[in-house]
């Protein structure tokens, strides 16, 4: 029955033209690295997060309603992480100057990641395909100090979902 409808999915796709990734990341497996540039054209990679608490949320695109309703909600909650010593980074597969004109728009006190080769995105398995429009799936990953995915988040509500993640760091952390 598994295999039946996998495959009707996959077919369907096919017709339509939707792809996905599927390289699901688990619950303590080591976070892919990556080496990507913020909306300052500054680089950053997970390695030198290293012992620090890191969300990395994955948005389709910026200046659309949800992503800057979540990206509002970071933003609001960014004094909340910061006490806890966790770190907020945003990725989408748009470019540099397309993030600092989102940032600046929206005064976004943290990073927002430009992922325009889409690699991040596929190793993440959130990289998505519709006909030809290409973005990050809205899924959203905890990073422990060691570099492991604490928690993955494969659906998000762009309202609370900066709160929701605050919560789980802090009870990961045990605060």
């Amino acid at each position: 029955m598994k295999i039946m409808r996998k495959r009707i999915i996959t077919g369907l796709c096919l017709i339509f033209g939707i792809s996905w990734s599927v390289n699901a990341l688990e619950i303590g497996q080591a976070a892919p690295d990556f080496k990507l540039q913020d909306q300052n054209g500054e680089w950053h990679s997970l390695e030198q997060y290293r012992g620090q608490w890191v969300a990395v949320y994955f948005y389709p695109k910026n200046d659309t309603p949800g992503c800057t309703t979540e990206a509002c909600a970071f933003r609001d909650n960014i004094f909340a992480f910061d006490a806890i010593d966790a770190v907020v980074l945003g990725v989408s597969l748009d470019d540099v100057e397309s993030h600092a004109k989102f940032a600046e728009k929206y005064g976004l006190p943290f990073s927002i990641l430009a992922d325009s080769d889409k690699t991040t995105a596929k190793n993440y398995g959130v990289y998505t395909k519709i006909v030809s429009f290409e973005m990050a799936k809205r899924e959203s990953f905890i990073i422990d100090p060691e570099g492991n995915v604490a928690k993955h988040y494969a659906k998000v509500n762009p309202e609370n979902h900066s709160e929701q993640v605050l919560a789980d760091i802090k009870a990961l952390k045990g605060i």
